[in-house]
C-alpha cells in the first residue's frame, strides 16, 4: 500500500491538473497527498466508489465525510447500531469496515469534474488499489462517473454499463463485471448532492436498501 501511494503522489507532483491548491494549504497539507483509504479497511467485504474528495475530506484526510459523505456513514452507522451518527467521530468510525475510493483521489478546483484525460493517468493506481488491494468485490458506485470509470478502464465493458444505466431501475439492480481478472459486482446509487434535485431526498432510502440487500450490519 506504501508503494501505490508514493506512485500516486509522484503523479501528482508531475502537475497539469487542476488540484484545488488553496484547501489543500489551508488545511496544512501537501497538495500531492491523496485521499484515499482513511480509516476505511482493505478488509472489508463492501465498498463505496465515487468521483473525488471535496473540501472536509482534505481537512480531515478522510474520504466520504462531507456532507454527501456523511449522507452514506449515516446509513452505515444506523445500519451498525440503530441511531443516527451525533458526531464526526461517530461517521468516521461507522466507516472503519468499509472501504472507500474515489476514480480521483484529490479535489479539484471548483468541485469541476475532473477531465478524462486526469481519470486516465489515476486510472492504473486505482485499479491496482481495487483489484490487487481491496479483497471484496461488492462496489457501491455512487453516481454515473464511478460507474463509468470501469468502462474507461476496460473499453469492452462500455455497451454492458450503457445498458444497464439506461434502466430505470437501476438503483435497486446490480450488474457483475471483471476488471483485471476479478469479478466485481456494482451496485449503482445516485451521487449524494443537493444538486442533484432528482435523487437527492432519496438518498438516504436507497443507500439503506443497498445495505439491506448486501446483508451488511458492520461486518
Amino acid at each position: 500500500m506504501r508503494a501505490l501511494l508514493a506512485a500516486i503522489q509522484a503523479e501528482a507532483a508531475l502537475g497539469e491538473m487542476p488540484i484545488d491548491v488553496p484547501v489543500y494549504q489551508g488545511a496544512g497539507v501537501d497538495p500531492t497527498t491523496p485521499v484515499l483509504l482513511g480509516s476505511g479497511s482493505l478488509q472489508a467485504r463492501i465498498g463505496v466508489m465515487g468521483r473525488d474528495p471535496g473540501r472536509h475530506e482534505v481537512i480531515e484526510n478522510e474520504p466520504f465525510i462531507g456532507k454527501g459523505g456523511q449522507l452514506i456513514r449515516q446509513a452505515l452507522h444506523q445500519a451498525q447500531f440503530g441511531r443516527d451518527a451525533a458526531s464526526l467521530e461517530d461517521y468516521k468510525r461507522a466507516g472503519e469496515n468499509f472501504f472507500w475510493a474515489n476514480t480521483v483521489p484529490y479535489k479539484p478546483t471548483g468541485n469541476k469534474a475532473w477531465s478524462v484525460k486526469v481519470k486516465r493517468r489515476f486510472l492504473p493506481h486505482i485499479q491496482e488499489l481495487l483489484v490487487d488491494q481491496w479483497q471484496g468485490r461488492d462496489l457501491i458506485t455512487c453516481g454515473n462517473v464511478a460507474f463509468e470509470w470501469f468502462g474507461l478502464a476496460d473499453k469492452s465493458l462500455k455497451p454492458q454499463l450503457k445498458a444497464f444505466w439506461a434502466l430505470p431501475d437501476r438503483y435497486e439492480r446490480s450488474l457483475q463485471v471483471s476488471l483485471g481478472g476479478k469479478d466485481f459486482v456494482l451496485h449503482p446509487v445516485p451521487h449524494p448532492s443537493p444538486l442533484n434535485a432528482t435523487w437527492y431526498k432519496r438518498f438516504p432510502e436507497l443507500m439503506s436498501q443497498r445495505l439491506t440487500q448486501l446483508n451488511w450490519s458492520g461486518a
